[in-house]
């Protein structure tokens, strides 16, 4: 290359408008054309002339993963996965898990190309288990794909295949009260808010004081329903097994708090009910005959999703559909309830469930059924940013749920823009990776007791045993 030509491409790379086209274009003009480049003596450091400005967020194949942290919240563990270059891509564990769950696959995936998500996923996939037990895989592989989508300049959505809808319909979880009035309310007032898909809860809690109204409830008074150290506790005892049972008076007492609800709320907007206590198969099938003409979206989890036959009976008997699966880890167990019809809609945790494309192909699968997918959801705005780009590219999506519509600080564990919810629906971002970073001032200020800020986590780094299952 003369000086003269050396100096004319300089000249052009450094223009402030400048960009790949109209650098080949003006070059044309110029004489210097794409044979300018085939004839260099040193064809790599033209083409850096060429590109030097053309805007990169990273060198995608030469990306390695170099640590993994924890921001410990109030609200959820955040997780961070840097990389040996200048991008970092966000996770979480899924609310009220140990953040553990994330940091003991630190030493399987560091080193690793963090752009081979599903790759990655398939070597952590057997440290996952259902409920909680898969919130460490899950928030890898949400930090995973916001990494590959700022290596690659593209939100998440796109590289999961594009987008079917521009903006993400919420279902607001709302506080419940034992004063159906009161509730009824509270749930009209989300209609206020624009929710335009609702939901309730009005389990047996709210009749065990009403006497007559159930049998066999006092026997497990006085235990914690959330004592984790309690084994034998009713939180802890599966449905068919604490014998409780709703009475004539019971059902009536809790057809009556639907009805005055569904009185305010009306007919117009969906209206679905929340998780109801641990009763047994017979008493969920007169409990959804009772509620029948409340025309309710879904009743869900009436026995826990891995009685595949029992939910089947159920689904069978009522008319009401039925729906599970905010702890169901991986998509096996999706699948077999698919299979067998057990239940008329999905409804995954994507922090549990195995992160985004996993949740993505229990859609999927879900979809080719003929079964609709709604998105179970409680935590920081790191998940719920990962759930409306998982719900933007999966067709069968119904609504996703919100648990924080009332937490005043929620949004603020972000930068960027917000709101992140508006009229009861989310906006799916269009900037790269996940579409958010993380208010510094607001995680810190949130942190567990005890807990530091994304605080180093060497001891995590070996990797002590062999992991393969097969020989």
């Amino acid at each position: 290359m003369t000086s003269t030509k050396k100096e004319k491409t300089q000249n052009l790379l450094s223009g402030s408008n400048f960009s790949r086209r109209n650098f080949l274009g003006k070059t044309a003009l110029g004489g210097l054309g794409i044979a300018f480049l085939a004839k260099s003596n040193d064809v790599a450091a033209s083409v850096d002339y060429v590109t030097q400005n053309v805007q990169r967020s990273s060198s995608p194949t030469d990306l390695k993963i170099t640590d993994l942290r924890v921001a410990n919240t109030t609200d959820g563990p955040i997780l961070k996965i840097y990389t040996n270059q200048d991008i970092y891509g966000l996770g979480e564990v899924r609310d009220i898990a140990d953040p553990r769950y994330a940091l003991f696959l630190k030493s399987r995936i560091l080193g690793l190309n963090p752009c081979n998500v599903e790759q990655i996923f398939k070597i952590i996939k057997q440290f996952g288990g259902h409920g909680r037990q898969g919130g460490g895989v899950s928030g890898v592989e949400m930090a995973l794909w916001d990494l590959a989508g700022k290596a690659y300049d593209v939100p998440v959505y796109q590289l999961l295949g594009g987008k079917y809808r521009e903006k993400i319909r919420i279902y607001a979880d709302t506080p419940s009260s034992k004063d159906p009035e009161v509730y009824a309310k509270r749930m009209r007032y989300r209609m206020e808010q624009g929710y335009t898909f609702l939901k309730m809860d009005f389990g047996i809690g709210l009749i065990k004081d009403i006497p007559g109204a159930l049998i066999g409830e006092k026997f497990w008074e006085g235990q914690s329903e959330w004592d984790q150290s309690r084994p034998g506790n009713l939180s802890n005892t599966k449905h068919p097994f604490t014998r409780i049972q709703i009475t004539d008076l019971g059902l009536e007492k809790m057809v009556e708090y639907v009805h005055k609800v569904r009185e305010i709320v009306g007919y117009e907007i969906p209206l679905c009910a929340d998780h109801f206590g641990h009763f047994d198969t017979n008493t969920a099938i007169r409990l959804g005959n009772a509620l029948e003409k409340y025309q309710l979206a879904w009743l869900e989890d009436m026995v826990p999703w891995f009685y595949t036959e029992k939910w089947k009976e159920i689904t069978q008997a009522i008319n009401t559909p039925t729906l599970t699966g905010e702890d169901i880890f991986g998509k096996e167990a999706f699948i077999t309830l698919c299979d067998e019809r057990a239940v008329d809609m999905v409804h995954p945790d994507l922090a549990s469930a195995g992160g985004i494309l996993e949740t993505k192909k229990i859609g999927d699968y879900a979809e080719e059924a003929g079964i609709a997918m709604a998105m179970h959801f409680a935590g920081t705005p790191v998940s719920f940013m990962a759930n409306v780009h998982c719900a933007a590219a999966t067709q069968n999506f119904v609504a996703l749920e919100h648990h924080d519509v009332d937490t005043p600080y929620w949004e603020e564990y972000i930068t960027g823009h917000k709101p992140l919810v508006e009229k009861g629906f989310a906006t799916v971002p269009e900037v790269p990776g996940l579409g958010i970073d993380l208010n510094e001032d607001v995680v810190k200020e949130h942190l567990k007791k005890g807990e530091e800020y994304f605080a180093p986590t060497e001891e995590w780094n070996e990797r002590k045993s062999w992991d393969r299952t097969w020989s």
